[in-house]
């Protein structure tokens, strides 16, 4: 089955995670990715571990696998006339390009929004910056921990105020990823009523902001600045964190009447002096908390689990994420862990598109990038979005021609291995870059 975005190609000049991340999230939905990285070395992802995976002479970094399915790749050295060239080349026959340096360097390289827009004018351009593309600190370096901290998000995360926390994945940077897909996505559906392509600007200062919900409004609206309050909800109690006989125990009464079945189903009386509504609950949170901890501390985790879904309250556990992957209800989504292992290809929903000359194949998996190294081509990254089939590299249209590659030029082996191991010289015309239709398996 086609993705919705099957006749989309982007060419993708971000690195690290939250452009590698937007593009990942259009490759997904169909698009074709052209990820253009620095011969120096690659995408910086490349080296960020442990863990590695794979031979020891080819390790493959698990943080890059993270965000760089669905993807071709070349390698251009953008401060050569020849990397220009091509790069312009392949802007002309493409549909968005997406782009992560900070503000000033693709003008500086020789790509300003206008001579991108005069090269093709139905072009869409996605930027994502660390701190916005204007104001005192536009063209701040941002990473994402840095956003984090700067942005407010830290601290309302952690224990108390006194020891604000990071969450513990690139929140910001994914933000960033999943509002720019969301722009291009929008700047997409006006092209085709205009034909004109348009900017679209993020960063992951905006991205952290932007989902600052309550919080924001509990400031911006009533003058209250909120602060680091653990596992409890700041406006809803009892929502959150509880221990029990044998463990934890979450559980979020988010209506009064949830709340009349949980007391009433553990012997409490709902309407106690200070317990009959929200406010006064939020008000007494810690008695709330004290009250709710000692109904359980005699009930093992199993046991309690059954008595409030009987009840019908919303529960559950803290799972590790081998737990998570593990999980029958994880598996019916399409997510899994699976081993990595050489010489094997993938069933299902997703191809390998295997490797030349000798080299092996991995097994491609919803959620990880899989892919085998093509020397002297561009190589493609296999897994998909669940609910459609991606082509295998047979299936594509052919292969763009290419020059010979110039000896020292990006041309050691496995220099980009996962995505491309190199340059590949020339650029794709519009036959090349246009995909044929998938066929339903």
């Amino acid at each position: 089955m086609a993705g919705p975005l099957d006749d989309v190609v982007v060419i993708d000049l971000t690195r690290a995670l939250a452009g590698p991340h937007c593009a990942m999230m259009l490759g997904d939905m169909g698009a074709r990715v052209i990820k253009v990285e620095n011969p120096g070395g690659g995408d910086e992802s490349r080296g960020w571990g442990p863990p590695f995976v794979g031979p020891d002479d080819e390790p493959v970094s698990t943080y890059f696998l993270s965000c760089n399915r669905n993807k071709e790749s070349v390698t251009l050295d953008l401060k050569t006339d020849d990397g220009r060239e091509t790069l312009a080349r392949l802007v002309t026959h493409a549909d968005v390009l997406l782009e992560n340096f900070r503000p000033g360097v693709l003008d500086r390289l020789g790509f300003s929004v206008e001579r991108l827009h005069e090269l093709n004018p139905g072009l869409v351009l996605l930027s994502i910056s660390g701190f916005g593309h204007d104001g005192p600190q536009g063209g701040r370096a941002g990473y994402d921990q840095i956003a984090q901290g700067e942005g407010g998000l830290m601290s309302l995360t952690g224990a108390d105020p006194e020891h604000p926390q990071r969450v513990g994945v690139p929140i910001g940077d994914l933000l960033a990823g999943m509002y720019g897909a969301y722009g291009v996505v929008s700047a997409l559906h006006e092209r085709n009523r205009t034909g004109k392509g348009r900017v679209v600007r993020t960063s992951l200062l905006a991205s952290i902001v932007g989902v600052h919900a309550f919080q924001g409004t509990r400031y911006t609206v009533a003058g209250e600045v909120g602060a680091a309050g653990g596992n409890h909800h700041p406006s809803i109690c009892p929502y959150g964190l509880f221990t029990c006989a044998d463990g934890m125990i979450q559980l979020a009464c988010g209506s009064e009447g949830l709340w009349v079945k949980l007391a009433e189903g553990f012997g409490l009386d709902p309407f106690a002096p200070g317990f009959a509504t929200n406010r006064e609950r939020v008000g007494n949170r810690e008695l709330v908390i004290e009250t709710l901890n000692a109904a359980f501390a005699d009930l093992p985790h199993a046991t309690l689990m059954e008595r409030l879904a009987e009840l019908g309250i919303p529960a559950g556990e803290v799972r590790t994420l081998d737990r998570v992957y593990d999980w029958d209800q994880t598996r019916s989504h399409g997510r899994a862990r699976w081993p990595w292992r050489s010489s094997t290809r993938c069933s299902g929903r997703s191809r390998s598109p295997g490797r030349r000359s000798g080299s092996t194949t991995t097994p491609s998996r919803a959620g990880a990038a899989n892919t085998g190294t093509r020397h002297g081509s561009v190589s493609t990254t296999s897994a998909c979005a669940p609910g459609w089939t991606r082509r295998t590299r047979s299936e594509r249209a052919p292969a763009p021609p290419r020059r010979p590659r110039a000896a020292g030029r990006g041309a050691r082996r496995g220099l980009v291995r996962l995505v491309g191991p190199g340059p590949a010289r020339g650029c794709p015309t519009r036959k090349h870059l246009r995909r044929p239709a998938r066929s339903s398996r």
